[in-house]
């Protein structure tokens, strides 16, 4: 039997632990092993329990959950997925500097939920269709700027990548998922699982977010409309 997944979660709203905790109670791979109601608390939580995954609110009392997040990441492989109800640039940007390996919204459906929390756990990261537009649009604005301080590598070093997985990280930097790849260029899901691989290796990239931030600051992808041809 495959083990379990390790989750924990954090929240300062009892109510809504409460409902993430039915939510996980029926998936048979997923394994509740905490809760914390505030991002101190989840720091010595995630250092006692070590859960693959925690699901992290944002704003708490004591430390939020932009700080917890930062801490957990730095101290040990624990995947972070943000839960907010706000739509707000600053959180998201803030999540993904900490290191978060997705944000999602609190209105998001309890399929979505258990998908992130797999998804996450299997290494990958996700925004919720919302925020990844405003990533787009907010790097978009930015290319006529000075290249940032996080820039993991400069638009020449995606001379290392072959064409088809320059199809792959551009379609990937408009939100697409790995079927929705598939879909448009024609193969498997296993041989674009391949590609965002490769890519990820090849330009030293923590995960799907970072490639996104690349691909925008690197000029690969030119706006968040639909490509000509």
């Amino acid at each position: 039997m495959t083990a379990s997944t390790t989750v924990a979660l954090v929240d300062d709203q009892d109510l809504v632990r409460t409902g993430f905790r039915m939510i996980l109670s029926v998936e048979d791979d997923l394994e509740l092993v905490g809760e914390a109601s505030d991002g101190l608390e989840a720091t010595r939580l995630v250092a006692d329990v070590q859960p693959q995954v925690v699901l992290m609110d944002v704003q708490m009392p004591t430390m939020d959950g932009i700080e917890a997040t930062r801490r957990i990441v730095d101290a040990g492989d624990t995947k972070v997925v943000i839960l907010t109800t706000f739509e707000r640039d600053d959180y998201l940007f803030a999540a993904l500097e900490a290191g978060a390996s997705g944000f999602l919204l609190k209105s998001c459906t309890a399929q979505e939920l258990v998908g992130a929390i797999r998804n996450v756990a299997d290494g990958h990261a996700l925004l919720a269709p919302q925020m990844t537009r405003r990533l787009i649009e907010r790097f978009t604005a930015q290319q006529d700027r000075p290249a940032a301080p996080v820039e993991s590598a400069p638009a020449a070093e995606l001379e290392s990548l072959t064409g088809r997985e320059r199809d792959v990280l551009a379609l990937l930097a408009q939100g697409l998922s790995n079927a929705e790849i598939a879909e448009e260029l024609v193969v498997g899901t296993a041989t674009v699982k391949t590609h965002v691989s490769r890519i990820l290796t090849k330009l030293d990239l923590r995960d799907r977010v970072q490639a996104v931030v690349l691909a925008y600051r690197t000029g690969l992808v030119d706006g968040p409309g639909p490509s000509a041809g």
